[in-house]
């Protein structure tokens, strides 16, 4: 028996919990049941209510593996997630790998498909980094991807400093997105494995039903106007096309000290904006309705 002291996983996959305990029985099986045998599980309970992100990092602080998946307690994992994830990273200038995810709730079927981005393989990171600024169907939390663990523990920020007097490391909307964004400046290329092989869960506990009205968004897109503000200001004025779209549908912005564009910013006043992306974004925005009702009429048309 090899001794534990020594033992040096080549996945962690970590499970931060709170308040999940009708639900994390199924996703910890989830994850012991990979085809990939050599990984670890590591299960940390928000008991001492130190907020979600510091428990996030706390199960990366606990980890020995070189890479790491992040498995939210109410979500899943096919069985081979690690074995089909793992040999995209052989190539070094990839940064992290995602695949497709289903939604699923209880008593519905996973029949809704997330990240139909093309077929298996690498792709550069630069179409992640634009795509994601332009409200593109790319992934923002990593509960469907696979990272370096060095990524992770460098990339996952308790807070994000923001000049509306925000408390990130509580409500935990937009920490996700930087570890990919931040992850994908570090590298030029990504990977993608054309299957569904996460399913995430609808329920009313979930950050994504819970949250008010406006705030999911809105707190993204703060945390997205960090990154361009710190690390690609080449991109603010395709950023600030999508916060003036974001202000234009979203009036209670406001209400979270969000009054004008510069706010999304910690020190920026600049607020040119670029009026064709604008353009594309509002056709862009139609486009995604159009396939998305297209899709919806398939699914009832082939369910008759």
């Amino acid at each position: 028996m090899a001794d534990l002291q020594t033992f040096s996983p080549r996945v962690s996959i970590l499970i931060p919990v709170y308040n999940r305990e009708a639900l994390v029985g199924e996703c910890i099986q989830s994850a012991l049941f990979q085809t990939f045998t050599d990984f670890e599980v590591i299960i940390v309970d928000n008991a001492s209510n130190i907020g979600p992100v510091r428990n996030w990092r706390r199960c990366v602080e606990e980890a020995k593996g070189i890479y790491g998946k992040i498995l939210w307690s109410d979500d899943l994992i096919s069985p081979d997630f690690l074995k089909k994830t793992l040999p995209l990273f052989d190539d070094s200038d990839v940064g992290f790998v995602f695949t497709q995810a289903k939604i699923f709730g209880e008593g519905q079927p996973c029949n809704r498909v997330l990240y139909r981005l093309g077929e298996t393989g690498t792709y550069p990171t630069e179409e992640y980094i634009l795509g994601d600024l332009r409200g593109k169907d790319y992934p923002f939390s990593p509960g469907n991807a696979l990272f370096r663990m060095s990524d992770l523990c460098k990339n996952l920020m308790v807070d994000i400093p923001n000049s509306v007097g925000s408390d990130f490391s509580m409500h935990a909307i937009g920490n996700d997105l930087l570890i990919y964004l931040l992850t994908a400046h570090s590298y030029t290329r990504f990977g993608y494995v054309a299957e569904p092989l996460a399913q995430f869960r609808t329920h009313s506990g979930s950050i994504s039903i819970s949250a008010e009205r406006g705030k999911l968004s809105l707190h993204y897109n703060i945390a997205r106007a960090y990154f361009v503000e710190c690390y690609r200001p080449d991109l603010k004025r395709i950023l600030n096309a999508h916060l003036w779209l974001h202000m234009l549908r979203n009036r209670n912005a406001k209400n979270y000290g969000v009054k004008r564009i510069c706010d999304f910013y910690v020190e920026s006043n600049s607020v040119s904006v670029s009026l064709l992306e604008i353009l594309w974004s509002v056709v862009n925005r139609f486009g995604r309705v159009i396939t998305k009702a297209v899709s919806v009429l398939q699914r009832d048309t082939g369910n008759k």
